[in-house]
């Protein structure tokens, strides 16, 4: 089956990126920094509406200080900006953003509900209707994104291909894995992890996002296994 979906998402984070590329050269500096600003207290809101869903504040909780201490231990963020800085190197960018870029426009575009259950969907049913919503919203927050980062928000999309593909390929073997209390705990955690971005677009705090990851695996063990 061809994953329709995933490929006009990835064909709109490309346009809506381009976009905001063109848009990037041509801004002002206080017009970027207002951008960045406006851009932050979205991204608050949006993870706020996310995290208000959680089930149980005590399993968000142990995932997200579970999640810390796994992703420090595994030094996961000095590990992705690695990588991200090879990938920069490849293709000659210079941007000083290209990182940040690449990294928070892949959390924005892949945490949310409607990449699960817009895979889940189409990899079930075949239907690629939610994805294709998705995509649309994808598009807008790229050229956002890219005119506030540069071009790192187009490499996003190869971390989310394999993502979205990965769950659109295994959706009939995760469907049993993936029951309702556990995509509702798994966007509260999602949430979260977005209110971080948040925080970090308006030079709050720097949150060393990528560490967290790993909260997004232990929520489905714990909800899992209190669900059993």
């Amino acid at each position: 089956m061809l994953p329709i979906g995933t490929i006009v998402n990835i064909a709109a984070v490309i346009a809506g990126g381009s976009i905001g590329l063109v848009a990037h050269g041509r801004m002002p500096d206080r017009v970027r920094t207002i951008v960045f600003q406006g851009l932050g207290l979205c991204t608050l809101v949006i993870g706020m509406q996310m995290a208000f869903k959680v089930p149980n504040p005590l399993v968000l909780i142990f995932s997200v200080v579970l999640g810390a201490i796994a992703g420090e231990l595994l030094n996961l963020e000095d590990r992705f900006m690695a990588l991200a800085e090879k990938l920069k190197k490849k293709v000659g960018s210079k941007s000083d953003h290209f990182t940040d870029g690449m990294i928070t426009a892949f959390l924005i575009f892949c945490v949310g509900p409607l990449t699960i259950l817009g895979a889940f969907d189409e990899g079930l049913r075949g239907d690629p209707a939610l994805l294709l919503t998705k995509s649309m919203l994808d598009g807008f927050a790229s050229i956002a994104l890219a005119s506030t980062y540069g071009v790192g928000v187009l490499f996003s999309i190869i971390p989310l291909a394999i993502y979205q593909f990965g769950l659109t390929f295994f959706a009939s073997s995760l469907q049993t894995i993936f029951f309702d209390p556990v995509i509702t705990a798994l966007t509260a955690t999602g949430g979260t992890l977005i209110l971080g971005i948040g925080i970090n677009l308006l030079e709050l705090a720097r949150i060393r996002l990528s560490n967290l990851l790993p909260a997004l695996v232990i929520v489905v063990l714990i909800t899992m296994a209190l669900g059993a």
